[in-house]
């Protein structure tokens, strides 16, 4: 009996996937995301993006990948490892979150995504689609669901059973059909780790997270100086936070990435507190221009390492 083509596509792009670096590929019918829809809403109409306004923009688009990618069939949801293999920072230091050690995400997992879109194109024929990664209004995390990836935590995180949190999560939405995989079951039980770490109880309800208290939300996204009702809840957090991922035991199952663009930047490494705390913008921009650090800005870092010395 012959392989049907959305069968042998399904084969073809999630072997090619994994020879890319990709730890996980999973596959759903492009449409509508019905349970997505009121919760979505839900947590707009209670403000917890803050001030991230770009959040309330493209609702419609969030919802339907077709009106992203006209046409559109399949999403193809990726899942890319970043986990370090040690916390390599000293131990004085201010922490960076594990996700950037290295190199920006957005320039490894697109490049990778390109190369999968040509190879489809390349083995199976003219297909149209856009490649995503946390750059424009797609649920990523809803649809790496949807495919089997992994289940959303109550930490709202993507966790895989064989490996953990630590994951880029990407998409490609092609108008191609390919063979839809299905949900896994929620394995997270009755364990309420992350809602108790949490250090600014952001984890609001299970798989809700209020990103207006997140740490990672005042020292990434805010533009503003950072609220003195949050003193003393940010450890040495200057950008983004881990605590979450950090005692959820699904981590135990995390393994060491491959990539090394992520290899981590010998100022993660090596800088001292005073050495974080001296560094001038020249410097500043020399060092993190490829990194995920430049996102805040020199101000911002400095705001954050500032914030850290008054509240500690």
């Amino acid at each position: 009996m012959l392989e049907s083509a959305p069968s042998r596509n399904a084969q073809l792009i999630r072997a090619e996937a994994m020879r890319l670096g990709f730890s996980f590929c999973g596959i759903s019918t492009a449409g509508f995301l019905e349970e997505e829809a009121p919760r979505l809403e839900q947590w707009l109409m209670e403000n917890r993006h803050g001030k991230m306004g770009y959040m309330e923009r493209h609702f419609d688009e969030r919802l339907d990948p077709r009106l992203l990618v006209p046409g559109a069939k399949s999403v193809v949801s990726l899942l890319f490892n970043y986990f370090p293999s040690l916390s390599i920072q000293p131990e004085e230091a201010p922490k960076i979150s594990r996700y950037a050690y290295g190199e920006d995400y957005h320039f490894v997992v697109k490049d990778r995504l390109f190369e999968l879109l040509q190879f489809i194109r390349d083995h199976i024929g003219e297909v149209d689609g856009r490649a995503f990664v946390d750059s424009a209004p797609v649920l990523e995390k809803a649809w790496a669901a949807k495919s089997g990836t992994g289940w959303i935590g109550k930490n709202a995180n993507l966790i895989t059973r064989s490996g953990g949190s630590y994951f880029f999560v990407a998409e490609l939405i092609i108008d191609l059909e390919v063979l839809p995989d299905g949900p896994l079951q929620d394995y997270c039980g009755s364990c309420t780790r992350c809602i108790d770490a949490c250090p600014t109880q952001a984890i609001i309800r299970p798989k809700v997270v209020d990103g207006s208290k997140c740490i990672s939300y005042f020292t990434i996204e805010l533009k503003e100086e950072i609220p003195v009702s949050m003193s003393g809840q940010f450890g040495d957090w200057v950008f983004g936070c881990d605590v979450c991922q950090e005692v959820c035991p699904w981590n135990r199952f995390s393994k060491p990435h491959s990539e090394p663009r992520f290899a981590p930047m010998d100022a993660i490494k090596e800088w001292s507190d005073k050495e974080w705390e001296e560094v001038t913008e020249e410097t500043f921009r020399k060092v993190f221009k490829r990194s995920p650090l430049k996102r805040p800005g020199f101000e911002g870092l400095k705001r954050n390492l500032a914030f850290r010395k008054k509240t500690s």
